[in-house]
């Protein structure tokens, strides 16, 4: 058990004196899992609040699908993604592959079940004389997306925070999309899952510090909305 101490020890000691190596995952995680969270937000919260404010005929079905895609496994995404952005690929002519945006338009598609279907949820349980108080002051459907969503802003804040914390612990994707590649696309997770397998515990302890303390964050942070939605 004194190499797990011994880990531990050693891997405060990269944190504290900024280790390059270290750093430049947790760096790749916060550009590649900010980008992600972005997109994820600019698509989902208007395709969220579609689907929780409007009737149209497959709408139930359309629910449990994605629904369902809030499971989707991370592996597969990471499949479909390399297959579209592999040169042989219908967006192979972009050059994403193994690269930041790669890694985010696979992180996107995770994230947007989750924000889609928690923003639906949210606009559903909203009161129902919303709409039709809007609608009879004149609002456009562009004041009524808006001024719903700013209703449901702490449950939409609520998607985000899952969203992200799912976004920000997946391997699969940033391992098959990204490549792991040093000093370029290698996250805190694909380098723990590396490092480790090379037997460097201490690299593979620290960068799982830094993820418990963003994952702690983002858990503190959602307790905090819940608190408010409640």
């Amino acid at each position: 058990m004194d190499y797990i101490f011994k880990g531990f020890v050693e891997a405060i000691s990269l944190l504290s004196s900024g280790h390059a190596e270290t750093y430049s995952a947790i760096w790749v995680t916060l550009q590649v899992s900010s980008m992600s969270i972005v997109g994820s937000l600019v698509i989902g919260t208007p395709l969220g609040f579609l689907l929780g404010h409007t009737t149209f005929p497959g709408k139930a079905p359309l629910r449990v699908v994605v629904d369902t895609l809030l499971s989707f496994p991370t592996v597969v995404i990471g499949l479909l993604v390399y297959a579209f952005l592999t040169r042989r690929g219908p967006l192979g002519e972009f050059g994403l592959l193994f690269t930041l945006p790669g890694i985010a338009a696979g992180q996107i598609i995770l994230g947007l079940p989750i924000v889609v279907a928690m923003t639906a949820t949210a606009v559903e349980n909203l009161d129902m004389r919303l709409k039709s108080t809007l609608l009879s002051l004149g609002a456009v459907p562009r004041q009524v997306l808006l001024t719903t969503l700013w209703e449901a802003r702490f449950s939409v804040m609520l998607a985000a925070m899952a969203a992200y914390g799912r976004i920000v612990s997946e391997v699969g994707i940033s391992m098959m999309v990204g490549g792991n590649i040093k000093w370029h696309t290698r996250t805190i997770t694909t380098a723990i899952a590396l490092e480790t397998g090379k037997g460097e515990f201490s690299m593979g302890i620290a960068l799982g510090i830094v993820l418990m303390l963003i994952a702690f964050a983002v858990n503190l942070s959602m307790c905090g909305i819940r608190k408010r939605v409640g």
